[in-house]
């Protein structure tokens, strides 16, 4: 095995390295001439580097019953699955060229993934396009809004379509309507936060007359930040989204204010933090979890009520309007697909709703995030929250 210094790193193996494993001829010219990048934006070859060309059974070396047809496949590299979850293996059919997925820990069940290396790379390279708006999507640079989504997710499903005669892996089919959906807002040039998210776009999400505006009045002294402000009046929230419930009742109440008001002889009142009267709660999430935003700073938190504890959520709300709406238009997307990715790749979803948010909001990767209610909601399979 060798590496070379072009640019990219590419991995190689020698014809002996291959011997009997590999015999497909298309992809034996591919790994011992051209090679493979050990690293892209979603995938890894480094396995080979450390390990050398190993089969599954060699990897998993445990109790499992593999049908010999799997045993023999061979362990090439990883999916770049966000911090915190499980690394799929990237497996190669040496007869046939064929790529799969499957976890080491449960080999059986696989996945199909590209029907050869090449076709593979060539995923690989166009959603890396897509990320940085260049090659075959730079005409969409500087672009924004559902529209624009929605024709980077046609351009991404066409050129995965060519090379699996319209049978797209569960993987890329995800790619391809997700994270595209990190064009549906800009960048705050307008609004002085993170995101211009116009109000129609949450009006024709959610439906006219289900997102709350709110009166001058109805905000508290202590929300000075101005943008904020203007937000909440101008653009607003969903009354009602997955998971999320607005405060409706006017005027939105400080934390120390709700729990003084609502709850006078609740314990939780006696563990709020110490600056609680700077908190404006905008609603509240399900599991005793209210939804604030520091009047100071426009940053939008999580308290725990059972653990009287404060959590990074959202850069400001325009982040959180853009969440909310991602998670709504996913479930609209789903359905549509008759739930076919939440049923056979629900872990690859996942995975991509958290790459589209963090593109836009990276709250989950700051150092001091050390829990994020996103990223845990987002991974939760059996509460089925995608």
């Amino acid at each position: 095995m060798s590496t070379t210094e072009a640019g990219v790193p590419a991995i190689t193996l020698t014809e002996a390295e291959l011997d009997r494993h590999v015999t497909h001829a298309p992809t034996r010219g591919l790994l011992t001439g051209p090679g493979l990048p050990a690293d892209t934006d979603l995938l890894t070859f480094s396995p080979l580097r450390t390990h050398g060309l190993r089969t599954l059974g060699d990897a998993t070396d445990g109790p499992f019953h593999l049908a010999e047809e799997l045993r023999g496949r061979l362990v090439i590299g990883e999916l770049l699955n966000p911090a915190g979850m499980d690394r799929e293996s990237i497996l190669l059919d040496g007869a046939t060229g064929e790529i799969t997925t499957a976890y080491l820990f449960d080999p059986a069940e696989w996945r199909p993934f590209a029907p050869s290396l090449d076709t593979l790379l060539r995923f690989a390279a166009v959603t890396e396009e897509l990320s940085g708006l260049r090659g075959r999507f730079a005409a969409l640079a500087g672009q924004y809004g559902p529209g624009t989504a929605a024709e980077a997710t046609r351009r991404l499903l066409a050129l995965f379509e060519e090379g699996t005669d319209g049978a797209v892996p569960p993987y890329w089919k995800a790619a391809a309507l997700i994270r595209p959906l990190a064009l549906a807002a800009g960048p705050g040039t307008a609004s002085g936060l993170t995101l211009d998210v116009p109000a129609r776009v949450l009006d024709q999400e959610f439906g006219y007359g289900r997102v709350v505006r709110f009166e001058e009045i109805d905000l508290p002294a202590t929300l000075t930040h101005e943008p904020t402000r203007r937000f909440l009046r101008e653009t607003g929230l969903p009354e009602e989204a997955v998971l999320f419930h607005a405060d409706t009742d006017a005027p939105l109440p400080t934390l120390t204010e709700y729990f003084t008001t609502e709850r006078p002889d609740d314990r939780v009142l006696a563990t709020l933090p110490a600056h609680a009267g700077h908190l404006v709660r905008l609603g509240y999430l399900v599991e005793d979890n209210s939804l604030v935003v520091d009047g100071r700073t426009g940053a939008v938190l999580t308290f725990s009520e059972p653990g009287a504890t404060l959590h990074a959520l959202n850069t400001d709300v325009s982040t959180l309007a853009f969440t909310l709406w991602l998670l709504h238009h996913e479930r609209t997307i789903d359905e549509h697909l008759s739930r076919e990715l939440t049923t056979t790749a629900y872990d690859q979803l996942a995975a991509a709703m958290i790459h589209t948010l963090t593109a836009v909001d990276p709250t989950p990767l700051l150092p001091d995030t050390a829990w994020h209610y996103w990223t845990e909601l987002f991974q939760d399979e059996a509460g089925g929250v995608l």
